[in-house]
């Protein structure tokens, strides 16, 4: 494996070669040992004066650095200082990470990542990634061709319209390519070099960033149109020529561009949409989680969504697959789930019914007898009340939308209300746990979008399900790169939801908690990879065709987050 021009790794031997030295090795993040550089190393690399002259150890740096980020007082605060340790020593901020997961992951990625977007300019310091700018649309083909990315496997690719629920954050939409590469690094053991993150900066409609002294990006209204569409394929196409074989995940693109760009290139490369398809396969697998807790079996669940984007019209395909494969037809799978959007529950007729949510729009013939309030539009209460939900899904972006009477309404339906107020950062979630809880007497199967630390019911310690993406994107990474996957198959999507709800902790206590233990997510994220590059051979697009061949792979391929010995590289 190459990670620079500069630098080989004999991976038989276990030790790094470069030519590196002195302030180049020490200011290459990749290459950086600090002060665990060995007494012969600082002789053959020149780093005698450079560092401090006690020789230490990866284990006393973690050490140094946890106490160090200890007195960050703020979320913002403790995810700018482990950017700065990404960009000086990568091998310690993916140890810390390890070591630490369960405090950490809210850091690098959702919630903290949010207030990083926003805040992205004041913190950049050092480049990460490639910005590809609308002005530099010419120069695309040349800026990926840098031989430093000869060994890029994976890109993350985000254009930042629509951060979290934050929206448009432009070039400080990076944050998440930043973060999300940093996870399957961390959670799936995929080697760093492997990693591209990718901002498509096509402007901003975002009048505080443009207005911002400070703001990094290009400072100009967001490109649209044919205009978007020509650059966006512009940059798929030097993808394509570049690495042919590469797999390149869509991020945090606004519903209008989010589902169509997947559906356009599916075929054309390996690629997904983690807030589609891993937010699909997360929710599906605390689903079927909470259906063992409920002892209802999953056909006879109806489920009631509120927002029905690219993200909701996702989740919803996943869990009609799911119900069909439980042994309902498609039409009878179709009864079980109801839309709720701007205008009120999805109908025949409706006011900007979208093509890709057709199926799950519902005839009028369908809500006959159906007490309705006054209005115009069926709401959400209406539609729990009538259709006798069992499952509630948010994922609208409209803080407080769960409200009392829906819940109390809910919990008069069904014993264990499995309610997923799924929109993040916190500050913009359906409905806080505490009310959940509160408003179905300690009874309500909860999945979060955002982490929060348990909560005292009737004096038990009831844990949030947090469901978490990073439960899914790291691991189906992980699958793809093993297998050598050519697509991503909707079979492999059900492969990682299915295993992750193979590990819930309610396979043996239905009053356990619905998801493993975030801290168990580096072994989760192995295991879904091992289910989806399986399943990739199943389906016929790995060019790994033997399963034993693939285990083996899998496991010689995962990096570690420890110091290797150097030696100098001879021209």
């Amino acid at each position: 494996m190459k990670i620079t021009a500069q630098t080989k790794s004999d991976t038989k031997r276990g030790v790094i070669r470069t030519r590196l030295s002195g302030y180049d090795l020490l200011n290459n993040s990749r290459l950086n040992k600090g002060t665990a550089f060995t007494e012969e190393e600082r002789d053959t690399f020149a780093l005698h004066g450079l560092l401090p002259l006690d020789e230490g150890t990866l284990e006393q740096q973690l050490e140094r650095r946890k106490k160090a980020l200890e007195t960050e007082l703020t979320v913002f605060g403790k995810y700018s200082f482990m950017r700065d340790l990404q960009d000086t020593n990568e091998t310690l901020f993916y140890s810390l990470i390890e070591h630490h997961v369960e405090e950490l992951l809210p850091v690098v990625y959702t919630p903290g990542v949010g207030e990083g977007c926003q805040r992205f300019s004041e913190i950049w310091r050092k480049p990460r990634g490639l910005f590809i700018s609308y002005p530099n649309r010419n120069r695309i083909e040349q800026m990926l061709s840098d031989p430093r990315y000869d060994d890029v496997r994976c890109i993350v690719v985000s254009d930042g319209e629509r951060i979290l629920g934050l929206g448009d954050q432009g070039a400080g939409g990076m944050g998440i390519p930043i973060g999300k590469m940093a996870l399957y690094t961390a959670l799936a053991g995929i080697h760093p070099e492997h990693c591209l993150p990718v901002l498509l900066d096509v402007g901003t409609d975002n009048e505080d960033r443009l207005n911002d002294p400070i703001y990094v990006g290009w400072r100009n209204k967001r490109v649209g149109g044919q205009e978007y569409d020509d650059f966006v394929e512009a940059f798929v196409l030097a993808v394509k020529r570049r690495w042919p074989h590469v797999l390149l995940q869509w991020e945090d693109f606004a519903g209008s561009n989010a589902a169509r760009l997947l559906e356009r290139y599916r075929d054309q490369l390996c690629t997904f949409n983690d807030d589609i398809q891993g937010t699909a396969a997360v929710t599906t697998a605390t689903l079927l989680a909470a259906v063992n807790a409920t002892g209802i079996p999953l056909e006879q669940q109806t489920v009631v969504f509120l927002g029905f984007g690219s993200a909701g019209v996702g989740i919803a395909n996943l869990m009609l697959t799911a119900m069909k494969q439980a042994g309902l037809s498609e039409e009878q799978a179709l009864n079980r789930f109801y839309a709720v959007g701007r205008y009120g529950l999805l109908v025949d007729g409706g006011k900007d019914n979208r093509p890709n949510q057709q199926p799950f729009v519902r005839k009028k013939a369908d809500l006959e007898g159906w007490m309705l309030s006054e209005g115009d539009k069926i709401s959400l209460l209406d539609v729990v009340r009538n259709a006798k939900a069992t499952v509630l899904v948010g994922v609208s972006g409209q803080p407080g939308a769960f409200t009392e009477d829906v819940v109390r309404e809910m919990a008069k339906h069904t014993d264990r209300p499995v309610i997923f107020p799924l929109s993040n950062p916190t500050s913009r979630e359906e409905a806080t746990h505490e009310d959940l809880l509160k408003w179905t007497d300690g009874k309500a199967l909860i999945g979060t979008g955002s982490p929060f630390a348990p909560v005292n019911v009737n004096g038990k310690s009831v844990h949030i399900t947090q469901t978490n993406n990073s439960y899914i994107f790291p691991g189906l990474a992980l699958g793809i790169l093993v297998s050598k996957a050519k697509r991503v198959t909707d079979g492999m999507i059900m492969a990682s939801a299915k295993k992750l709800a193979d590990l819930s902790p309610t396979q043996k206590d239905k009053h356990a908690n619905l998801l493993p233990p975030i801290a168990d997510s580096r072994k989760v994220g192995l295991l879904v990879g091992e289910a989806v590059g399986k399943q990739a051979i199943a389906d016929g697009v790995a060019q790994v065709t033997d399963e034993k061949a693939f285990e083996e792979a899998l496991h010689a391929y995962v990096w570690e987050p420890v110091y290797l010995p150097y030696e100098r590289l001879d021209n």
